[in-house]
């Protein structure tokens, strides 16, 4: 039997970072545009480098381009040199056009080699949930059939929540009204957001970090079997906010250790500098759905 191919894209992120090339998954990278000068996601920039080019006066906030459904053919060609069923797992559709231009890519390959594009209605940490679980799938042998409906059984138990310090980026990118930014900026309201069928939607708005880490402690504390959970933050070392909410995190389940990974350059396109969240990738046993507040309003 020829093996089964697992491809995602550099939204992806994973609590071990070696996992991708211990497993042999494809990851393809999303482009970074800043200004003039455009970088491949999670290759030739960090997110540090990212935020440190737009910081002088006058430099466009930077934005992220899914990889062309021709790229995504090359990439879907040369692994069908040696196996004949690729799954194809990627970021939200509502956020980018990745699972878009995956299918078109795919398409070329109709009658010569299966290829299953599933759109995770997420990102980050979440898109790496699936994509593991797909890829010790193959290692156990699992078929075609049973690894998808494995995944997308999975991926209505995902959760996200998360703050930003400024909603400037995410008007850029087309995700809300510059004049809600603007707003925003004025009456000092930091966003509290989730993802919701793969879109990012308001939840609440606070004040102040201190509060964000307090919601996001009640947001997790809502649910009784938390099979995986990371944190998500913009550096690469423990921040005041969070050694807040892992000291917070440790009275609510003592004993437990959750992983904390830095956002890749694409979904800091979306996030800007110094937004925390965490995904939730949930146990079976379905508790009591959390409840997310109904105040969708930005205003104040």
């Amino acid at each position: 039997m020829s093996r089964i191919h697992i491809v995602t894209d550099s939204t992806a992120h994973f609590t071990d970072p070696t996992f991708p090339a211990r497993h042999q998954i494809t990851i393809v990278p999303l482009t970074i545009h800043v200004g003039k000068q455009t970088f491949r996601d999670g290759v030739d920039i960090t997110t540090g480098q990212l935020f440190q080019r737009v910081k002088p006066n006058g430099t466009p906030l930077p934005s992220a381009a899914s990889p062309t459904a021709e790229q995504f053919a090359a990439v879907y060609d040369e692994l069908h040199k040696t196996g004949d069923q690729i799954i194809s797992i990627h970021a939200s559709g509502k956020l980018s056009h990745v699972p878009h231009n995956a299918r078109l890519g795919a398409d070329n390959f109709q009658g010569r080699c299966k290829i299953i594009v599933i759109d995770s209605l997420s990102t980050s940490i979440g898109l790496g949930v699936l994509v593991e679980a797909a890829a010790l799938a193959v290692e156990r042998g699992e078929s075609l059939d049973e690894i998808v409906k494995l995944v997308r059984g999975m991926v209505p138990r995902l959760y996200t929540v998360f703050f930003i310090e400024t909603m400037d980026y995410l008007a850029q990118a087309g995700r809300i009204g510059k004049a809600q930014a603007v707003l925003g900026q004025m009456l000092g309201i930091k966003p509290f957001l989730t993802l919701e069928e793969g879109d990012i939607v308001p939840m609440e708005k606070v004040r102040t970090r201190a509060q964000a880490i307090e919601k996001m402690v009640e947001f997790v504390i809502e649910f009784s079997d938390i099979e995986q959970m990371g944190i998500l933050q913009s550096s690469p070392h423990h921040t005041e906010a969070t050694r807040s909410l892992l000291e917070q995190l440790a009275v609510e389940f003592p004993g437990r250790e959750w992983p904390v990974v830095t956002y890749g350059p694409a979904l800091a396109t979306l996030l800007g500098p110094d937004a925390m969240g965490v995904i939730i990738y949930e146990g079976q046993s379905d508790p009591e759905s959390s409840s997310i507040s109904d105040d969708n309003e930005w205003e104040d």
